[in-house]
């Protein structure tokens, strides 16, 4: 079959959302062999070209109609034929053949989904090996969103194909010279924005550990195409909590491909007959309001389509974490009398942070034994919960399901049940290791222990933390196929988890901690309910860190403690602390024992001016007017959905 691009139809550009519009959001041409998708601002048209699907045109739709001469790239480029492009996938056949070619089948628009979207599916499939190939296309008109992801089927009935590199989607940019900005860091230093020309070539963006201390959010834009609120920007997440990849190509013509999803380093999948694998969805949109634009539909879309539906849109509370206080030495009267402190000064969720298990005395010991020590709380946690409750406050505990120390009872049981090499040195990190959640055995076990604690205790809040990166991914008791799969099982377990618990205790907040900020993206915010940005709590730091976070996530899932912590020697104020604590989500993490009474007054004078204003902070629309990078002050605007209400929050 050859079909020729001559003319694509396209939609009204004054739509304002799915419902307003007054065509299909997707258009299949009379002939059958071309599409056109639209959102609010922008058009993505795709098309049949020698019986390959061809991207022609995403961006603008004003600018759409001198844009759509020549095709750009295959929807799915693969390894095979002229290498050009970055492929999405790559496998090897039985016989040992590398190469792929994919032939069209058919296109389907798939009925609207529970959240009122279509969705369009492309099926394609190899000219002689029994491999289906199938894209996703599903379009958030509201949102100027489309998220993509691929499903590679085996349909043979003998021989096992290995997939060595399956990426979730690719765009193709109309020509241009481009800037990259993308957002990266360190412990202590996460989220970190960095722009740099995309010049011809390729550049990576990956993550090989686990942790990223950034982001795979990532915005591009033509250069020097203005302030922050005007022009074109193209910009995309990965919706994964493993190692992603995201590549940047830049070719000799001067068109920009963007590809990304999981990163396929030292991994690949083996299908055997009959088998499937998807890949994580990787997101894409367009906006004409520059950074600005960025913020607000990222924002939008994840307060009201990601985050967990139980407490979507619901005012989060105004926590105390102990840690900076008892640290490990945690029991009940020191608590309780923490809890009484707190509750004076109008916190809503008390947090009991480590050091309450079986054996934990410092970080030499006891993770695995998920069992309440009894020497600290030799009644349980019960008695205790339920005089903190008395008080009128919520209880919540932290864990950390994914390691265990060498020095635990689990480890001394199950050795055989963390990432290991049989020949090669187990790596300890902050005495850890880590528990191969890809294990069905470790998740049951993990599932009984966190289960056990929440029916038998009035928890409700659990903050999940994890304390080290990767390292020694071996399973050597699974099968030799599934050997370099184990990343991609553990990912899939850990959602599991996370999703069996919310289940059964959809009433339970989650925040997610990694060290700091090791782990946010989409995958994440899906599961829990607020992000712990940075342990690195001083003020002046937490301005830029902020700056840079509250630019593509929404203020309402970034937890802020006011701490008594100060890397630079400036000791600012107490107020100035708690006004800088403000721009997300409040929360206290002082030795409030030793405060005098004129600190327990502005913190209680601070708390309720934040109780004041929440509502607009965390659900309202966030402009960003003066950036401390490139200035000596942070100017932040919340303005509320109804449009009555405006909180600035300025720092000098």
């Amino acid at each position: 079959m050859k079909t020729v691009l001559i003319s694509l139809m396209l939609l009204g550009s004054s739509v304002l959302s799915a419902l307003a519009q007054t065509e299909p959001v997707i258009k299949t041409r009379e002939d059958g062999v071309a599409w056109t998708l639209s959102t609010k601002s922008s058009v993505y048209h795709l098309g049949l070209w020698e019986d390959q699907i061809i991207s022609v045109y995403y961006g603008d739709k004003a600018k759409a109609q001198r844009s759509i001469h020549g095709d750009m790239g295959n929807e799915i480029p693969v390894r095979g034929g002229f290498v050009e492009g970055t492929p999405m996938l790559e496998v090897v056949f039985p016989d040992q053949v590398r190469d792929i070619e994919l032939t069209y089948v058919k296109a389907d628009i798939l009925p609207v989904d529970a959240d009122g979207y279509h969705t369009l599916k492309i099926t394609q499939r190899d000219k002689y090996y029994p491999l289906d190939v199938i894209s996703y296309i599903r379009v958030l008109p509201e949102y100027d969103l489309i998220e993509k992801w691929v499903e590679v089927c085996n349909t043979g009935k003998k021989g096992t194909i290995k997939v060595e590199n399956l990426q979730s989607g690719t765009v193709y940019l109309p020509k241009d010279i481009y800037e990259l900005t993308h957002f990266s860091g360190i412990w202590g230093r996460e989220m970190r924005p960095q722009t740099t020309e995309l010049t011809m070539g390729v550049k990576t963006l990956q993550v090989k550990d686990f942790r990223s201390f950034g982001s795979s959010t990532f915005i591009v834009r033509p250069k020097d195409s203005g302030c922050d609120d005007q022009g074109p920007a193209w910009f995309g997440t990965i919706d994964y909590s493993g190692n992603w990849r995201l590549d940047f190509e830049k070719s000799s013509s001067g068109n920009v491909q963007i590809t990304g999803g999981m990163n396929f380093w030292d991994q690949e999948i083996n299908l055997h007959p009959g088998e499937n694998v998807v890949s994580p969805k990787i997101i894409f949109g367009y906006t004409r309001d520059g950074e600005e634009g960025v913020t607000h539909l990222m924002t939008d879309y994840i307060r009201e389509k990601i985050q967990p539906a139980t407490h979507r849109g619901k005012i989060r509370p105004v926590v105390y974490n102990s840690w900076y206080v008892t640290w490990f030495g945690v029991n009940e009267e020191n608590q309780v009398a923490l809890a009484e402190i707190a509750k004076d000064l109008g916190v809503e969720m008390f947090v009991m942070d480590d050091g309450w298990f079986k054996g934990r005395i410092s970080d030499n010991g006891g993770l695995g034994d998920w069992e309440v020590d009894k020497e600290k709380f030799p009644n349980g946690l019960s008695p205790m919960i339920d005089r903190i409750n008395a008080m009128g406050l919520d209880f919540a505990l932290w864990i950390e399901p994914e390691m265990v120390n060498p020095n635990s009872d689990l480890y001394r049981a199950h050795p055989d049940w963390v990432f290991h090499f049989p020949t090669r040195t187990r790596h300890e990190a902050r005495n850890q290791l880590m528990l191969n959640l890809a294990r069905e055995d470790v998740c049951e076990y993990l599932y009984e222990c966190y289960a056990k604690l929440l029916r038998e205790n009035n928890i409700k809040y659990i903050k999940w933390d994890m304390n080290r990166p990767l390292s020694e991914p071996g399973f050597p008791s699974a099968d030799k196929d599934e050997q370099r799969a184990v990343r991609v099982r553990y990912v899939e377990n850990m959602y599991k988890l996370y999703d069996r618990l919310r289940s059964e205790f959809p009433d339970v907040w989650f925040e997610n901690c990694a060290s700091g900020g090791g782990r946010i993206d989409i995958g994440m915010m899906r599961r829990t309910d607020l992000n712990w940005l940075s342990d690195n709590t001083d003020p002046l730091e937490r301005i830029f860190l902020q700056y840079s976070y509250l630019g593509i996530f929404p203020a309402n899932s970034m937890l802020t403690l006011v701490t008594s912590e100060d890397w630079h020697r400036q000791q600012p104020s107490l107020a100035f602390r708690f006004d800088v604590s403000m721009a997300g989500l409040l929360g206290v993490g002082h030795n409030i024992t030793a405060w005098s009474e004129e600190e327990k007054a502005v913190a209680r004078e601070k708390i309720a001016l934040y109780k004041q204003i929440r509502e607009t902070i965390q659900n309202g629309d966030l402009y960003r007017l003066q950036s401390p990078y490139t200035t000596n002050r942070c100017v932040l605007q919340y303005v509320s959905k109804a449009q009555d209400e405006a909180v600035i929050l300025a720092y000098n």
